[in-house]
């Protein structure tokens, strides 16, 4: 039956694959599927140009293909998982590579996407999936012969300016007043959350007290609005009664944990938020807590630009240049961006 159908045209007379030109070089980086498994795609940022092969490989030498066209596509899609099916484009860029007509060997077709926009991260969540990937297509009468190659797109931020540090008071009158301070409110990913908690007043006999990071994405608008909380990380800052005028310093070393950037109403269809929740539990079981929203940021590979501005530095030094003191303060807040 194999042999027949395709003889007729209804099987699959051809395979198609897509191969990246800088496969050998480009940098890969791990993301989770669907099935939480991780596995490692091509890497790519906003602006750059993805460019490649189509290969068309015919399994029946001397056995021609006719075909409605090939192309192919560079796609960026968010699926949310409650509209299956539904799938939102806000990137859709297309080339074609043959007119209709027939194909009497395999051949290799060149594309390139240049300078394409990337504007979102790629991202795996609980209601909601946004993928970029290339698709090539053999366009047939009957049945299309395509193949789908998925990349990952990080978005990288610069050091913000204004990273203000957060402090905040609990209070239960008469009873516990607490203070507490964390060092910035905006976190890169590999950051550390450095702060201290003050005990003012201690009334309450506290038996048990942590720090939390939680993740909530929200998906959907009106009155289809999901929310997925989920803790990703759990600080313990003490087992045990705090004195009144006690301080408990507090580091949270961010690296070790499964975090994406801050991502605020993507495509008008979803939102990823973090917050620091400071919990604490009494002796009678109850529990008190105050949450704080912080935003987590990618940070660019900055070194190699740092070394490039001590090298210019260097030479201005040995030339006597009197703009020294100009390029070692760029130098300067660019080194305290790459720390």
């Amino acid at each position: 039956t194999h042999i027949f159908l395709d003889f007729f045209g209804f099987g699959q007379s051809a395979d198609i694959d897509i191969v990246l030109n800088d496969a050998d070089t480009r940098k890969k980086a791990e993301h989770k599927g669907e099935d939480g498994r991780k596995d490692k795609y091509f890497l790519f940022y906003d602006g750059e140009t993805v460019s490649g092969k189509v290969n068309v490989t015919l399994k029946y030498p001397g056995k021609r293909l006719e075909h409605n066209g090939v192309k192919v596509e560079f796609i960026g899609q968010i699926e949310l998982y409650y509209d299956r099916g539904n799938h939102h484009e806000f990137v859709s860029l297309v080339k074609d590579l043959a007119r209709p007509g027939e194909l009497s060997q395999s051949q290799t077709f060149d594309f390139e996407f240049t300078h394409v926009e990337k504007p979102y991260e790629s991202y795996t969540g609980q209601n909601v999936k946004l993928r970029y990937f290339l698709r090539a297509t053999i366009s047939r009468r009957l049945n299309d012969i395509s193949k789908e190659l998925d990349i990952v797109v990080h978005t990288l931020s610069t050091y913000p300016e204004l990273n203000s540090c957060i402090k905040m008071e609990v209070g239960i009158e008469d009873c516990l007043h607490i203070e507490f301070e964390y060092n910035k409110s905006k976190y890169h990913l590999k950051d550390v959350i450095v702060g201290k908690i003050y005990f003012l007043l201690v009334r309450i006999k506290i038996r048990h007290m942590e720090i939390d990071i939680i993740k909530r994405e929200t998906t959907g608008t009106g009155p289809n609005i999901y929310h997925e909380n989920d803790t990703i990380a759990k600080y313990e800052i003490m087992d045990g009664a705090p004195v009144r005028g006690e301080s408990i310093p507090i580091r949270l070393f961010l690296a070790g944990y499964e975090i994406t950037p801050t991502m605020r109403d993507v495509n008008k269809k979803f939102s990823v938020r973090y917050y620091l929740n400071l919990v604490l539990i009494d002796e009678e079981e109850r529990r008190y807590f105050k949450q704080q929203e912080i935003t987590l940021w990618r940070k660019g590979d900055i070194v190699r630009r740092s070394i490039s501005h001590q090298a210019v530095i260097a030479s201005q030094r040995f030339e006597g240049s009197s703009n020294l003191e100009k390029s070692q303060s760029q130098s300067q807040s660019n080194e305290d961006d790459s720390s």
